[in-house]
């Protein structure tokens, strides 16, 4: 069983996903001091997300709530846990507009957004405009929009939800 306290690469990790989240929420140090009025030191923030110093649980959820994410988001993914893609190259990922989506309504649409919300959440992915979704939730979407698996990337084409970069 490892220590916590003593795994400066655990400390490393959690300072990656804080890094990561902050920057998400395109949030300088600086501005985060500022906007927590003194609560987060940018020093001390920027000391936690180099691994230098341990954030304790308190702070972590504290951080969170500043965030506006939950404490798991804050944590290192177990990769052995994560399991892997399940992409087996065959079909390309499908990115989705997630603001395109947002315009939409109807039960499909509304199923489709909770879903890609729920992988948002599971991946800590906050950014809120485009998600790449994986082989096995084609799956999923592809029952939400009543079409075979294989017709999802075109459907979603027709819909105007395929994110295409600029």
């Amino acid at each position: 069983m490892i220590e916590i306290d003593d795994d400066p690469e655990f400390s490393r990790l959690v300072g990656e996903r804080l890094r990561a989240i902050r920057k998400q929420k395109k949030l300088s140090l600086q501005e985060v001091e500022e906007r927590s009025r003194g609560r987060f030191k940018s020093s001390v923030v920027g000391a936690y997300e180099r691994g230098e110093r341990a954030v304790s649980l308190p702070r972590l959820r504290g951080l969170a709530d500043f965030y506006g994410v939950p404490t798991s988001q804050l944590l290192p993914v177990d990769s052995a846990a994560a399991g892997v893609d399940g992409v087996d190259g065959s079909r390309p990922k499908l990115a989705i507009d997630l603001v395109r989506l947002a315009g939409l309504e109807g039960t499909p649409f509304d199923m489709l957004r909770r879903f890609l919300s729920m992988i948002q959440v599971q991946r800590g992915d906050f950014n809120g405009k485009v998600l790449t979704v994986r082989a096995h939730d084609v799956r999923a979407i592809s029952a939400m929009l009543d079409v075979p698996v294989v017709e999802v990337a075109g459907r979603l084409d027709e819909l105007g939800l395929l994110f295409r970069p600029a």
